[in-house]
């Protein structure tokens, strides 16, 4: 099995390049990884067979630093029940500077996103790069997003910060309770 990375020359956000990973995926089976934040620790488990380039990629943004000490810049509380992260940026625009297309779709599933999945968020077809998002309540949208994990402990995390709602008071937006990722570990 082989990857197929290319570069992001779409030009349409801010970019902190980071070199793609090598295109064949060293993961397999299940693999644990800890999103250490500033609210407390999420573990989760990630599904290399069934999402092989997408934990490696992700893998790979973990051993560059790139998710180290960034916000969750985004959460939704209503109709769509997500914690989106992994923009150094801050500003849901930022990707790494490379592209890769989707696996794992839920297609068939109802509802396509239950509680405690982790999925690549993207801006259309082919354009998974570095952010993700944390479902934090069943969520019944169109199956378009990469599912590459589950949390499998430290969700009260994120309910804790969907609770509190986004800044601007509208069902989607910044944050209220900041959530900053203060490192990620992969194990192998």
């Amino acid at each position: 099995m082989t990857c197929a990375y290319r570069a992001d020359k779409s030009g349409a956000g801010e970019q902190r390049l980071v070199p793609p990973p090598a295109s064949r995926p060293m993961y397999s089976g299940e693999v644990r990884a800890t999103i250490t934040t500033n609210l407390g620790p999420l573990v989760v488990v990630l599904d290399a067979d069934r999402a092989p380039c997408t934990v490696h990629s992700f893998a790979h943004l973990v051993r560059e630093d790139y998710y180290t000490e960034t916000t969750c810049h985004r959460i939704t509380t209503e109709g769509l029940w997500v914690l989106q992260c992994g923009d150094p940026t801050g500003t849901g625009t930022g990707t790494p500077g490379y592209r890769y297309d989707e696996e794992n779709l839920p297609i068939g599933l109802s509802p396509a996103y239950r509680r405690g999945k982790l999925a690549m968020a993207n801006a259309g077809p082919g354009t998974n790069g570095g952010q993700f998002f944390i479902v934090y309540r069943d969520s019944d949208i169109a199956p378009d997003y990469t599912v590459f994990g589950e949390v499998v402990s430290g969700l009260d995390v994120v309910e804790r910060v969907a609770a509190a709602g986004t800044n601007t008071g509208e069902p989607d937006g910044r944050p209220a309770l900041d959530i900053e990722i203060t490192e990620i570990a992969v194990e192998r």
